[in-house]
């Protein structure tokens, strides 16, 4: 049979020692609870070496080294494991470089035809990594934002000072690692309150997952998307765990920094926050794509349980909610041409077509999605120094000069934070999430409780 890895691929003498993992790998076969089979899942068929359609393999198309694409990255992770590149090889500088310019896009997850999970398999590597040497300041910084934000929000002037005094941006890349020629999000005073409610008291209720960057940084459109649930009859609430101020989150600073038990520790939160409504029915809408799509993903990878599976068969995105339930929505026209820019997780969970399918819901909306593969930013990715040039060029493959081609007054389009981002610093034009977008042509803007 061909699943026998004595033939055709691996040598007599190949094998794969068991070794203990962070994330769940039991659905693919070998040791290693199954990361063997996870990786060996590339065959070199070599189709992530492709350089035009679909969004696979960003690293690659900017850099055309085999090193940084996906086949490439899979082979040093088989001669790893299998102890090829010495002991601990998973933990080592040569696998952390291996992974550096992996942006965790998860195109490969969709476009490779054998499904290669590369973004998981960087959690495991960034896993093993700080298991050894743990993490640099940055990393650090990163991480922990779900926890330490609500207390920065509330200095939020000071904590933008590093964007406008002269000096702190130099010192920020001296000290930290972060690009001075890269400005951050800007922290919000005015933050998304969470445990409040809108829309009818007697509605269909409605959990709104507020991220951690949509409530500090781009909390209007937290507000948008709850005016236009409240607008269609729901009951929009966004529930806290018991005993807690600080809003549920969905571990993805932690999965990105390879803090596994952290995400873990964020996820159980969460779960205990939402589950009793979900379990009554209610569907949790979210906004970021990386965020809310982690709960369909990699929630159900930290060994939680069927609880888990409950939260993930909830989770959709705020247009697939919306597209499900448009008989109960009223949008007046909106004659605007539209530029549509789809983030990577979107397109990797098949979500895009809600998103275009929502827009149209707008009478006299003119939609165009931008051919492009990520934007470059990909979480702290465009914000680190030794990556900022490689963040600049995958935006110049396609994004930034379709941005900057488009008229003055078309509404140009992102759902990612990152994505917006990385569209105001590379063509100077504010993007808008969908929400806001349906929000400009929802009948009736009911107001609701939350803030």
């Amino acid at each position: 049979a061909m699943d026998d890895r004595r033939l055709f691929r691996y040598g007599p003498d190949y094998t794969v020692p068991e070794f203990e993992t962070a994330l769940d790998w039991s659905a693919w076969p070998g040791s290693a609870g199954g990361f063997q089979g996870a990786v060996e899942m590339c065959n070199n068929n070599g189709a992530c070496r492709k350089l035009a359609g679909g969004a696979m393999c960003p690293s690659y198309r900017v850099t055309r080294d085999e090193v940084h694409l996906t086949r490439g990255r899979a082979n040093s992770l088989r001669l790893a494991i299998s102890g090829q590149l010495g002991p601990d090889a998973l933990a080592g500088d040569a696998m952390a470089d291996t992974m550096k310019l992996c942006v965790g896009c998860k195109a490969c997850q969709r476009e490779c035809p054998t499904g290669v999970d590369m973004a998981r398999m960087k959690i495991e590597v960034a896993a093993a990594g700080v298991a050894k040497a743990g993490l640099s300041l940055r990393d650090r910084m990163v991480a922990h934002m779900p926890r330490y934000a609500p207390y920065l929000a509330r200095v939020s002037w000071l904590a933008n000072a590093r964007d406008t005094v002269p000096g702190l941006a130099g010192l920020s890349e001296t000290i930290a690692g972060l690009s001075s020629k890269r400005s951050l999000p800007k922290w919000r005073s005015d933050s998304y309150r969470h445990g409040g409610s809108a829309g009818p008291i007697d509605g269909t209720p409605v959990i709104l997952f507020g991220d951690t960057f949509n409530t500090y940084f781009d909390s209007e459109n937290l507000r948008a998307a709850r005016k236009v649930l409240a607008a269609g009859g729901f009951s929009v609430v966004s529930p806290l765990p018991e005993g807690s101020s600080r809003p549920p989150c969905c571990g993805r600073t932690y999965f990105a920094s390879g803090l596994v038990d952290e995400a873990r520790a964020e996820a159980r939160r969460l779960i205990a926050a939402y589950l009793p409504l979900v379990r009554a029915g209610a569907k949790i809408v979210g906004l970021e794509p990386s965020c809310l799509l982690t709960l369909r993903d990699e929630l159900t990878a930290l060994k939680l349980g069927p609880e888990a599976e409950e939260i993930a068969a909830a989770a959709m995105m705020f247009e697939e909610f919306v597209v499900a339930n448009a008989a109960r929505f009223e949008f007046t026209p909106l004659e605007r041409n539209v530029l549509l820019h789809g983030h990577c997780h979107q397109k990797a969970h098949n979500v895009m077509g809600s998103v275009t399918a929502a827009l149209k819901l707008v009478p006299g909306l003119a939609v165009e999605t931008v051919e492009s593969s990520c934007c470059g930013m990909a979480g702290a990715f465009g914000y680190q120094a030794e990556t900022y040039e490689v963040s600049q060029a995958m935006g110049e493959l396609s994004l930034l000069p379709a941005v900057r081609a488009a008229e003055s007054d078309t509404l140009i389009v992102a759902d990612g934070t990152s994505c917006r981002h990385q569209i105001a610093d590379g063509a100077h034009r504010d993007a808008v999430h969908v929400a806001r977008v349906l929000e400009m042509a929802i009948a009736d803007n009911t107001e609701g409780t939350g803030a």
